[in-house]
């Protein structure tokens, strides 16, 4: 279970990221892996395919980083991991939240070679929500090092202003080029944090620090497991839809529907019905 010291809250506010290891074990972690092959084969265990699915076998490059959003739906084990109590309470709990539901998943598998994810602020994607915040646990299932891509951050840039849509998400020739504009508008420079832990660790993120990954230039890939949390009193936006996630709102109302936003935690108690279900 995920504890969150003061020590570790305060090195949040100040970073905008805190580091947790032995969040997942290595049972989980090997089986996870193998759910990663099958997924990216369109092997979904559910019959459910996700919302999003960026890299098939077959289709695409092998030199480019591969990526799922919402894999819970299609495969119970990622569901097992990204849906846990204790993940919603920290986000919640670090976010000054009251409770904490799933926005989305991500799955990701950088391989050798792979090339890198355009540093952005994760809030700059969350115009369909009120409030427009989110906070991330992102969980390596590998070993990192920096010149594997791992995931890295600038120090302290969630105190910076929000800014647009980064110009190219996947594969872009300079991955910092929209943080260094970022920084210069806000004064600042961009100090570089990469993520150098054991597999199983995890680190929690602010919606709005800089972040991305580089070219894995090194001999064994990377693959990680993403939760992306909002508060639990999250609605849509009455007028700025999400071309993928905006398809579950209800034509009558702005609440969000648990069957695919589950509120994961709650200061109250509550937790949505159908994750007692889950094995975790």
């Amino acid at each position: 279970m995920i504890e969150i010291s003061q020590e570790q809250s305060e090195r949040f506010h100040e970073d905008g990221f805190v580091v947790i290891e032995g969040v997942v074990d290595e049972l989980r972690i090997r089986e996870l892996k193998k759910r990663f092959v099958r997924l990216f084969r369109g092997e979904f265990e559910t019959g459910v395919q996700p919302d999003e699915w960026n890299w098939r076998e077959g289709r695409d490059a092998n030199d480019l980083t591969r990526q799922i959003c919402n894999g819970w739906k299609a495969d119970n084990m990622v569901a097992s991991v990204v849906l846990r109590e204790d993940i919603g309470r920290a986000c919640a709990q670090l976010r000054g939240w009251s409770g904490a539901r799933i926005n989305q998943d991500n799955v990701l598998w950088k391989p050798p070679a792979a090339k890198a994810l355009g540093f952005h602020q994760d809030e700059s994607y969350q115009s369909w929500i009120v409030p427009s915040q989110m906070m991330t646990c992102w969980i390596t299932l590998d070993d990192t090092a920096l010149e594997q891509g791992t995931i890295e951050y600038v120090r302290g840039s969630h105190r910076w202003p929000l800014a647009p849509p980064i110009r190219q998400f996947h594969a872009p020739e300079d991955p910092l080029a929209d943080a260094a504009i970022a920084a210069s508008h806000a004064g600042e420079t961009l100090e570089l944090v990469p993520i150098v832990v054991a597999a199983g660790s995890a680190v929690f993120h602010h919606g709005r620090v800089w972040h991305g990954s580089r070219v894995n230039r090194g001999e064994h890939p990377r693959r990680s497991v993403v939760a992306h949390c909002m508060a639990a009193d999250t609605v849509f936006d009455a007028e700025n839809k999400s071309p993928v996630y905006s398809r579950y709102q209800r034509r009558d109302s702005l609440k969000m529907d648990e069957s695919f936003f589950p509120v994961l935690w709650r200061e109250d108690g509550y937790r949505t019905d159908w994750l007692k279900t889950l094995k975790l």
